[in-house]
């Protein structure tokens, strides 16, 4: 259909159906999700086409459509295996009702099962896919109803389920190497945590028996891992208790949005991590913004789909800001550069790319660039990290068990004159 074009957001929530025509005067007619009967037209209006006739449609109901409202986010490699599966039954040649229906029934993840078969009913009812989707915003989000609207609309629906399906690869992969340059010193802070506490609960009061016995002068390390010791039950809890709660208002900050532009920009200021972060998002930006031009979706509603997506609150902003003075006549690069959240060679390839008329294929090579800094900037991070972190525990460790024996030492000097 040619309106299904944009079929809305996660927020939209009315399906209209429409009838119009092109600049070139060329009849058209389809649906269109959206808050409002203005904002569909307006929708529209910004795709070029000239609204005649407009009226809400109620939505065939699907009996799933419960569970899957309520059922779990769908995970992105799963999201991506169904993508793909998807575009090539498509590409195929297969019906799209066929191709749910064959995909609903080999799903192993019984929520994500569900959402398949409630969108293949509402399809079924002569509801657009696009339109369907974005019933489900949990399993799909604006990014993936605005790119499949893109698809119907232009008739290449299995070649932009091949690129979301490449995008999603990508961005878990991205997420993939962000956690792997937390899991390491996560890992290692938390062995030394455990192998602390076993030493100053089992093996410190052990040598406290002996110190007392023999009645001899304690150096001020000694003295003071035997306080930690004696401390420990009661330090232990409060620590627990202390953390809990300390993590409990973190993520309760977090979910405000001023709480969000203060951790995202925290973390982004970071001195190795931020580096990483910052290079993550670029890459990000520069390949969400990439496929949905390459999509044909308008300039203005990918920089807001992209926005959305960003996954940081500073760049999510940055993105906005620069949209608001590209809505009023600027050019992409200049609004960006002004914002100082992306770095001069982004801007200056994105300039480029605008001048030639190949923004698209230019985002997508500055994200390739920015995937492979990732790449390269997690492979340095963790081997700056790992003698780093075997340091720290063999200080911790080898600190406590050297306070043990210098009384034991002294003693040995002692009776050696």
């Amino acid at each position: 259909m040619a309106g299904a074009g944009g079929a809305g957001s996660s927020a939209m929530t009315t399906t209209f159906r429409y009838a119009g025509r092109t600049r070139s005067g060329a009849p058209v007619a389809g649906e269109r999700a959206a808050a409002s009967v203005d904002a569909a037209v307006e929708a529209l209006r910004r795709e070029e086409i000239f609204v005649t006739r407009i009226h809400a449609v109620e939505a065939p109901r699907a009996p799933q459509r419960r569970t899957a409202k309520t059922g779990r986010p769908v995970p992105p490699g799963r999201l991506a295996v169904f993508t793909r599966q998807l575009s090539v039954m498509v590409d195929a040649g297969l019906p799209l009702v066929e191709s749910l229906e064959v995909l609903g029934a080999q799903e192993e993840d019984a929520g994500f099962r569900e959402t398949i078969r409630a969108v293949r009913a509402h399809v079924e009812g002569g509801v657009g896919l696009a339109a369907a989707l974005a019933r489900y915003p949990r399993a799909f989000d604006t990014l993936y109803v605005n790119m499949v609207a893109a698809g119907e609309a232009g008739g290449v629906l299995d070649v932009i389920l091949q690129r979301l399906a490449t995008y999603i690869e990508t961005s878990v992969k991205l997420r993939a190497q962000v956690r792997a340059a937390l899991a390491y010193p996560a890992a290692v802070v938390a062995i030394a945590a455990v192998v602390v506490a076993a030493v100053l609960w089992k093996v410190v009061p052990a040598f406290t028996s002996l110190f007392d016995g023999l009645g001899a002068t304690l150096p001020l390390p000694t003295r003071v891992v035997m306080a930690a010791s004696e401390g420990f039950a009661v330090v232990v809890p409060v620590v627990l208790l202390g953390g809990g709660a300390f993590a409990l208002a973190l993520r309760r900050f977090y979910r405000t949005p001023r709480g969000r532009r203060l951790v995202d920009g925290a973390l982004l200021g970071t001195p190795a991590f931020g580096t990483v972060l910052r290079k993550v998002a670029v890459a990000r930006f520069c390949r969400t913004l990439a496929t949905l031009l390459s999509a044909g979706v308008p300039i203005l509603d990918a920089l807001e789909i992209t926005a959305r997506t960003a996954g940081n609150a500073v760049v999510e902003g940055a993105v906005l800001t620069a949209r608001g003075s590209i809505e009023s006549g600027e050019p992409v690069s200049a609004p960006l550069r002004k914002t100082r959240v992306f770095p001069l060679l982004v801007t200056q390839m994105i300039h480029v790319g605008e001048t030639t008329g190949a923004l698209d294929t230019m985002l997508a090579r500055i994200a390739g660039f920015y995937e492979e800094e990732v790449d390269v900037a997690v492979a340095a991070m963790l081997a700056l990290l790992e003698p780093l972190l075997i340091a720290f525990l063999g200080v911790v460790v080898g600190g406590i068990v050297l306070a043990m024996y210098l009384p034991i030492f002294d003693l040995i000097s002692r009776m050696a004159v």
